[in-house]
């Protein structure tokens, strides 16, 4: 589990690829490495990764994962190039403040950005998600104006949402802008999305419950709120609706 709060900017020194996946080598990495174990989980751009090999002296600090063709299509990981920064963050303590918000870092899918722009001192940034296909459906139910969101592994707060357009937008303040990739990369690149975990298992828990299944508490309420709804309206009697309901 992690929280969005980018602790440090790495620097990806080695990249080997072949058919079954790829390492990424990130050095300047040694402030996330002095509690670190092969094994460990880092969250790079937002996606959780294992270490597997490491060394806090050597190159300011590095450490490597491996990527495997999975995480190489739902990110934007196979498009860094030696030289590039990218957020770190590490698994999240026990004992630590809980700033950002419940991440996973189990990325979604990529956004591409349309547009930044200033605003003041903050940057204002437009993304747009691809089309949906059966194999990876809309992410939009889940962006909300004033929810939140993972971006490269950054917790951000939505500003605005288009579905028609499958846009959304943030805004960063300076300061994250200094702490993040994002405030540097430009339109037409892609960056890491995840969306809110909680939404889609409150999602599939009303599913479940309107499909006969789920508990019996929360099947009750939906047919409580269907009820009232359908009675409100107007057009329907209490006959009716209860049938309809059972």
């Amino acid at each position: 589990m992690f929280t969005g709060l980018i602790e440090h900017l790495g620097t990806v020194s080695v990249i080997h690829c072949d058919d079954g996946g790829c390492t990424l080598t990130i050095s300047q990495s040694a402030p996330i490495l002095v509690d670190c174990h092969v094994g460990d989980s880092i969250a790079v751009n937002g996606a959780c990764l294992t270490v597997v090999e490491f060394d806090i002296e050597r190159d300011g600090g590095y450490f490597k994962v491996w990527l495997a063709n999975e995480t190489l299509s739902r990110t934007d990981l196979g498009d860094c190039e030696v030289g590039d920064q990218v957020n770190l963050e590490r698994a999240m303590g026990a004992h630590v403040r809980f700033g950002g918000h419940f991440v996973q870092a189990h990325v979604d899918t990529t956004a591409t950005i349309l547009m930044r722009a200033s605003d003041g001192d903050s940057l204002r940034f437009l993304f747009q998600l691809p089309e949906p296909t059966p194999e990876r459906p809309s992410l939009l139910p889940y962006i909300i104006p004033k929810g939140y969101i993972a971006i490269d592994g950054t917790s951000l707060t939505i500003t605005s949402v288009d579905d028609a357009k499958r846009t959304f937008g943030v805004m960063l303040i300076q300061h994250t802008q200094q702490k993040v990739t994002l405030g540097r990369k430009s339109d037409g690149e892609r960056v890491n999305i995840e969306v809110d975990m909680v939404g889609k298992y409150v999602e599939k828990s009303v599913l479940a419950a309107l499909e006969g299944g789920g508990g019996e508490v929360l099947r009750s309420h939906i047919q409580r709120v269907v009820k009232d709804t359908l009675l409100n309206d107007g057009n329907f009697s209490l006959s009716a609706t209860t049938d309809a309901c059972v």
